[in-house]
């Protein structure tokens, strides 16, 4: 059996680096765009560590005005009534 006879017609040859290029931007498109989103899930993650740490001081201050030896009184909400009764 002859060499040729086991090679794809030469249409093929031709477009096999064509469509392998092709392949290959859409490849980089695509690590492009992943490489956006994890930027901007990143900056995300930032700014709530950012915001967990304020909210984590405040709390702190809140429980350093309250005397820990005080026990919090019980309040019952049928005590507190709206002014309309």
């Amino acid at each position: 059996m002859p060499a040729e006879a086991l090679l794809p017609p030469r249409t093929e040859l031709c477009a096999m680096p064509d469509d392998t290029e092709r392949r290959l931007m859409n490849l980089e498109l695509k690590v492009s765009e992943a490489d956006d989103t994890l930027e901007r899930l990143n900056d995300v993650i930032v700014r709530q560590q950012a915001q967990i740490d304020l909210l984590l001081r405040e709390v702190a201050m809140l429980r350093a005005q309250t005397p820990a030896d005080e026990t919090p009184a019980f309040r019952s909400l049928r005590d507190e009534l709206p002014p309309h009764y």
